[in-house]
């Protein structure tokens, strides 16, 4: 993708934050417009065509949540990266589970931001040129248009479920732990009290592998995670 001709759509209610995103991206050669509330965003991108979209969790009238709730309903390919001071792993979560590609906490430097857009656009830029199906035995996944086949037949998974089975297929054959999953898939340092790594992990199972042979997804008790053909 052109860096020249990508364009990024911000929604940020505070001015200064606002004005300091787009300063930056425009200097490093993007083309950014800025929304100052949740409404306007939505009808922002309804309207344009945007590559990538930043969006706060707390604007005005419609919350980024929600807002990344409507994106997804009608665009599920389209890089999302939350900007917000909401910074606990459950408001990570949360994010995640609403569609978004990636969750930078405020404060934040710039540098960083950049660092994320850059490789969100070039996972994009991969799966558009070539790349774009991962397949395991009669599992098959495409990057382009998410859609997931087992035996020929359709699955239909969330974009954290996605995110997690592409995962595990990058790296089939090998264990993966939950620090490695809650790093990777969710971008958070993993928390020993909680159990949503298995969770999700079951959730994918059960569509995955619940009505399929053999199962895929196995676990190595005390290390994490292995997608490989056989009995657990």
């Amino acid at each position: 993708m052109n860096q020249l001709n990508t364009r990024i759509l911000v929604v940020e209610d505070e001015p200064k934050v606002a004005s300091f995103i787009k300063l930056g991206l425009e200097k490093n050669g993007f083309s950014c417009e800025i929304a100052y509330d949740g409404s306007i965003g939505k009808r922002m991108f309804d309207a344009g065509d945007y590559d990538l979209i930043i969006l706060d969790v707390n604007i005005p009238y419609m919350n980024g949540i929600e807002l990344c709730k409507e994106i997804r309903s009608s665009n599920q390919k389209i890089p999302v990266i939350m900007l917000t001071a909401m910074g606990t792993t459950e408001d990570k979560l949360l994010g995640f589970d609403s569609g978004a590609d990636d969750y930078l906490v405020k404060p934040f430097e710039f540098r960083e931001l950049l660092a994320r857009i850059r490789s969100l656009l070039k996972r994009i830029s991969i799966a558009e040129t070539g790349g774009n199906i991962l397949s395991f035995l009669d599992l098959e996944v495409n990057l382009n248009t998410y859609e997931v086949k087992r035996s020929g037949k359709k699955i239909d998974l969330t974009q954290k479920e996605f995110a997690l089975l592409v995962y595990l297929l990058r790296n089939k054959g090998r264990v993966v732990s939950r620090i490695d999953i809650a790093e990777k898939v969710w971008d958070i340092t993993f928390d020993t009290g909680t159990n949503v790594i298995d969770v999700y992990v079951n959730f994918l199972r059960k569509k995955i592998d619940k009505d399929f042979s053999p199962k895929l997804i196995h676990t190595q008790t005390g290390v994490g995670y292995i997608l490989k053909a056989g009995k657990e």
